[in-house]
């Protein structure tokens, strides 16, 4: 029959392929849209972490302040001592003779007076939170050598130690058993030679104690338990 025309019908092959890339285009819009989801949550979780961190840091160097700010209030009774960041200066206190590593009795009277103080913040709740240690550090002046000055700021600040731990003449007031207890804890001896030289020689030859706090996270180390006789010293 001339001139009949048929219905158009689309090909076999279009029908098969067109679900194909509807289903295809849908996959990749969904794909997208969960890479966006995934993102966000990621950011998210950044961005708390680092708040966190943030609000703890604040909140550590808070605490540190407060406890340093006992110390301070502590050295006002303390004429010649001085406190720079979380380093305690014993200035006159706490001077050496030339190339010697002795302390007279008054000078170790007066460490045997401060100390406790620094004890006391050591138990304080904050103290045992933050404080790590305590760092003697002995200074020399720049004359003689490297290894000698070292040896003899080790020599300083052993004397220091000495003189907060050895019992002390029957007249003189000593450190409790417990406060002694808790310097062999928590205080290390360190040289320091001629590394940080002050104006004058002679104010270079003195004795500071470091604190160091812990970081957020860490533990302070424990220490054996120390079995002291009253007389031990």
């Amino acid at each position: 029959m001339l001139g009949l025309r048929l219905p158009y019908r689309p090909s076999t092959r279009d029908d098969a392929e067109k679900p194909f890339w509807i289903s295809f285009s849908d996959m990749m819009t969904a794909l997208m849209v969960l890479f966006l989801v995934v993102m966000t949550v990621t950011l998210l979780a950044v961005t708390h972490t680092i708040s966190q961190t943030e609000r703890m840091k604040t909140q550590r160097d808070a605490e540190i302040n407060k406890l340093m700010a006992k110390i301070r209030e502590a050295s006002q009774d303390f004429p010649g001592i001085t406190l720079k960041g979380n380093t305690i200066d014993f200035g006159d206190q706490a001077r050496f003779d030339t190339d010697s590593n002795r302390l007279t009795r008054e000078q170790a009277q007066h460490l045997r007076a401060f100390v406790p103080s620094v004890l006391k913040i050591a138990r304080d709740p904050l103290g045992k939170k933050w404080l790590k240690r305590v760092v003697v550090e002995g200074y020399a002046d720049q004359r003689g050598t490297y290894l000698h000055n070292l040896d003899l700021s080790m020599q300083r600040s052993e004397r220091v130690l000495y003189a907060l731990l050895a019992m002390p003449e029957p007249e003189e007031k000593s450190l409790s058993l417990e406060d002694r207890l808790l310097i062999e804890q928590l205080f290390l001896v360190g040289g320091a030679s001629f590394n940080s030289l002050k104006k004058t020689l002679e104010e270079s030859r003195r004795i500071e104690l470091k604190l160091e706090f812990l970081e957020i996270g860490e533990t302070r180390p424990m220490a054996p338990p120390i079995q002291l006789a009253a007389d031990h010293y």
